[in-house]
């Protein structure tokens, strides 16, 4: 299945393509254009539009808390895994200059820093998933072991 979203992924848009590419869609291909033709390359392309106005799968609000787009795809997909709900709170707050999140998770600093690095170091935005994909491969990896471990397991996504 094809996805689409705007050019120059950084945090959310990286995420979800990784959590479409792990667990909703093993063999998607990603579309990157300019923020006012996603909807209409979608609609083209008879792909699934994501983290742009307009398409369902996007920001949304939950008890006043700005969510972001991996949270979208999380509840639409019915993911249920505990280790991707942690991860959901450090996307979350890496995404805090668009979402506001002032309590966001410890980690989220620093997967801010490297999406930024990491960004600007990829020559494209395929080239920005194939480098961040083992980051949020490990990311997983730790919110699994906080999760068997018992920590911080914060509400849900709804």
């Amino acid at each position: 299945m094809k996805w689409v979203t705007r050019k120059k992924a950084k945090v959310d848009r990286v995420a979800c393509a990784w959590l479409i590419r792990k667990f909703v869609d093993r063999d998607a291909e990603f579309l990157f254009v300019p923020e006012d033709r996603v909807l209409e390359t979608a609609q083209k392309e008879g792909a699934v539009p994501f983290d742009v106005k307009g398409a369902e799968l996007t920001h949304y609000l939950k008890d006043g808390i700005e969510q972001v787009t991996f949270d979208a795809m999380i509840r639409k997909y019915g993911l249920k895994d505990a280790s991707l709900l942690e991860l959901a709170k450090i996307v979350r707050g890496a995404d805090a200059r668009v979402t506001g999140v002032t309590d966001s998770a410890p980690e989220s600093v620093g997967l801010e820093a490297a999406a930024t690095g990491f960004r600007l170091l990829a020559v494209d935005d395929y080239e920005n998933l194939n480098l961040q994909f083992p980051l949020y491969d490990a990311l997983y990896r730790y919110c699994r072991l906080k999760v068997e471990e018992g920590q911080s397991l914060e509400g849900s996504i709804q």
